[in-house]
């Protein structure tokens, strides 16, 4: 009972940790998504050479490890006189990872899409943009709902890499503890009970979603 008693003691640093992780996760899916988004325009509708720079770009990052990335934009970049905090290299390193696996997710999806509903709207007059915000999007989100919600808690778990960047979120919160109280166990379910706690709001948002899709017939849209 004395470990707990210290755990609820620390509470705050748990707190703290928390904040910081559900921020991190926040800013960076939302930029993530949108980067990714982005990719696939450009890959739809970019030059040639924008195309290539795109996929070269896209499996040098799947190959290249999370850990790694971070360590490059937080120690690295000083170096050639890029300086940055922690947390906006955090934001910046999930962003720019995840980014691109949230593009290779809609390339998947676009891929299976039928080629009819292009058809239809370029016979319709629309423009590239258009078709590509009207169309091309809506089939591709609505088909990718579980994919989308696998990678946001895939983004979360990669969050507890940046305590080693010194990002003061829920892994480095229980490490602060463990070290200094010699309470591993305990500090460690805390911090496994809250990254739960949040994949499971994400699923069952995911879920909310799908089922919302499928009421509505848009799956198969």
């Amino acid at each position: 009972m004395a470990e707990w008693e210290i755990i609820w003691q620390q509470r705050e640093i748990f707190i703290s940790g928390f904040s910081n992780t559900f921020l991190l996760f926040i800013v960076a899916s939302f930029v993530s998504f949108g980067l990714g988004m982005a990719l696939l325009y450009a890959l739809e509708n970019g030059a040639k050479g924008l195309k290539s720079g795109v996929i070269l770009a896209i499996n040098m990052m799947r190959t290249l490890p999370f850990l790694i990335l971070a360590y490059l934009l937080y120690y690295g970049l000083p170096q050639v006189g890029v300086r940055m905090d922690a947390f906006t290299a955090g934001v910046i390193s999930l962003s720019l990872y995840h980014g691109t696996y949230f593009c290779e997710i809609f390339r998947g999806i676009r891929k299976g899409l039928d080629s009819g509903y292009i058809e239809a709207a370029q016979a319709c007059g629309f423009s590239k943009f258009k078709i590509f915000t009207r169309v091309v999007v809506p089939n591709v989100l609505f088909k990718s709902v579980p994919l989308i919600a696998n990678q946001l808690i895939i983004c979360l778990k990669d969050t507890a890499f940046l305590c080693i960047i010194t990002v003061g979120e829920i892994t480095a919160a229980a490490n602060s503890i463990q070290s200094t109280y010699f309470i591993p166990l305990n500090a460690f379910i805390v911090a496994i009970a809250l990254y739960w706690l949040i994949s499971i709001v994400i699923e069952q948002l995911s879920k909310i979603t799908l089922n919302k899709v499928q009421e509505r017939g848009l799956s198969h849209a």
